[in-house]
């Protein structure tokens, strides 16, 4: 059994009119096992946050629903972090007291040394040893975005969420920046659903990448292995001749295929039914 499952998921929302609904998506069913990457591409308007917030427990599903570790998911919990894009750092505390807080309720019973010692070991983990003390108002953006990643790491989650967590920071920051990720999953390889508009980003990252039709009555189309060799790093995938067609494919759908595919289904994967994504794997 999967460690994450997502199975046969359909959100609804009222109409404008508030006298019917609209299909934000319909019948997502995908499996994860642990300790994979997975992002989530897809045009705006398309329920990617929405099914990042359903596997969160902060929203629910119209129909399906998520099973993680054999246990339903049935609201928020600390066996899932959500990282957001807006920082969602509390602005009166420092940047030690906010890893602080997470920690004190994942591990309600650890002393104040314990404590100490592990938030000082994510702090130092994502570069921010030196800043401990300093509030929001005085970090940049990406700082912001360390002190995220740090507190959603420090409670040693089962599934870790990020949800565009760069879109907010300058193209130089956010390479560091993923590639401190990359860093921070290496060692804990937790279990993470990404959702992105960034191809590249996704590439870097993930072990595979979900391909979503436009909305309304979305889905995931097709499933993308990303078969680039670990350990990656974006000076290094640009050289490796899967980078091209994985990217060329994905942005190939966006541009072309992702209100087609809605329409039509997988293509010339006829015999699967429209909740089954195609998968692709651009091998050596």
């Amino acid at each position: 059994m999967s460690f994450l499952s997502i199975d046969h998921l359909s959100k609804y929302f009222p109409n404008h009119s508030g006298n019917g609904t609209v299909c934000i998506f319909q019948d997502v069913t995908v499996k994860i096992d642990k300790g994979e990457f997975v992002t989530v591409i897809g045009h705006s308007g398309c329920g990617k946050s929405t099914l990042l917030n359903i596997i969160a427990g902060l929203d629910t599903p119209t129909e399906g629903g998520v099973i993680l570790n054999r246990q339903e998911v049935t609201g928020p919990g600390l066996d899932r972090m959500v990282v957001f894009q807006n920082f969602a750092l509390m602005p009166w505390m420092t940047v030690f007291e906010n890893v602080a807080l997470a920690v004190r309720s994942a591990y309600p019973t650890w002393s104040s040394q314990e404590i100490n010692a592990h938030v000082n070991k994510y702090i130092a983990l994502v570069g921010l040893t030196g800043a401990e003390t300093k509030k929001p108002t005085a970090l940049s953006g990406g700082m912001k975005q360390r002190v995220g990643l740090a507190r959603a790491f420090s409670i040693e989650p089962k599934v870790l969420l990020l949800d565009e967590p760069f879109a907010q920071i300058d193209a130089l920051t956010r390479g560091v920046i993923q590639e401190e990720l990359v860093q921070m999953w290496n060692a804990t390889r937790n279990t993470v659903f990404m959702v992105t508009h960034d191809v590249d980003e996704a590439i870097l990252l993930s072990d595979r990448i979900m391909l979503m039709t436009n909305g309304p009555s979305a889905r995931i189309a097709e499933i993308v292995d990303v078969t680039i060799p670990r350990p990656r790093s974006r000076e290094t995938i640009i050289d490796d001749h899967r980078y091209y067609k994985i990217r060329n494919h994905v942005i190939h759908f966006l541009v072309r295929h992702a209100s087609r595919e809605r329409e039509h289904g997988a293509g010339n994967q006829t015999e699967s039914s429209p909740s089954d994504p195609v998968s692709i794997n651009f091998s050596a």
